[in-house]
């Protein structure tokens, strides 16, 4: 009789362990998410965790590649830049993906009692992710209008595609607004979000080097006086410089 009391409880011990360590799913095995796998990870990682439950972070070795895998650019870059397929059709998948990307911010916002970000590093990796896919996102977008466009070369169309780019900029400045809340990052956020300015303001200004970036420089000014960090100030200096060298050569020519 204590035999078979004693292997009830042990089941019972089994079951309420297997509750309590139910592991959570996402398609780890897929080469590249799609929009559908990531309707999946998105929902899991806002909704599947409890309050107390770690989310997956980059320094857990074990689930590292889940952060890996849902900020991964080549998940939208190997359909948005795939020109054997339809200009409508990845106009498309760039706004789903877009999409996506607006709630993935949900995800990683966590703040403690000192007003320190729990998670900053992923934080940023997500807004970073979000950097490079509006550079697709929009690009496509304006080629969309052109091809649907009766005039191409129209007055109207070059105004809607300079609003698009307008819009753009105005996205990235956002970026900037992090550093108003410097201090909630760890140092290795703030390097982080360092290099988010280098790498992807660059891009943008690269791929659009005649818009307008007043906004983004006074911004950028801003930041530079308030920031108490070396790394972000020495970005911030870096872009300032960029968009005075664009400004230039566009009023040498």
């Amino acid at each position: 009789m204590k035999l078979i009391k004693y292997a009830f409880f042990t089941i019972i011990c089994l079951t309420l362990t297997n509750c309590n360590t139910e592991k959570h799913e996402f398609p780890l095995e897929k080469r590249y998410w799609d929009v559908n796998d990531y309707d999946d990870a998105i929902l899991e990682l806002r909704f599947g965790y409890k309050d107390d439950e770690k989310k997956p972070t980059f320094d857990n070795s074990e689930e590292r590649i889940i952060v890996q895998k849902l900020t991964d650019e080549e998940n939208f870059k190997i359909v948005l830049k795939d020109k054997e397929l339809g200009l409508k059709h990845r106009n498309d998948v760039a706004i789903e993906f877009f999409d996506h990307w607006k709630d993935m911010h949900q995800i990683y916002q966590e703040i403690d009692r000192k007003d320190k970000y729990l998670y900053d590093i992923e934080m940023l990796a997500v807004w970073q992710y979000g950097l490079s896919l509006q550079l697709d996102y929009f690009k496509l977008g304006n080629e969309r209008i052109k091809e649907s466009a009766d005039d191409p070369n129209s007055s109207r169309v070059k105004k809607n595609i300079e609003s698009n780019i307008g819009i753009l900029i105005s996205n990235y400045t956002i970026y900037l607004d992090e550093i108003n809340d410097e201090n909630a990052f760890t140092n290795n956020g703030k390097i982080k979000l360092a290099e988010g300015i280098d790498k992807y303001f660059t891009q943008l200004i690269e791929l659009y080097p005649d818009a307008d970036y007043s906004g983004m420089k006074r911004k950028a000014e801003l930041m530079l006086k308030k920031s108490e960090s070396d790394k972000i100030k020495a970005s911030l200096a870096k872009l300032i410089e960029l968009i005075d060298s664009k400004q230039k050569i566009e009023a040498e020519e």
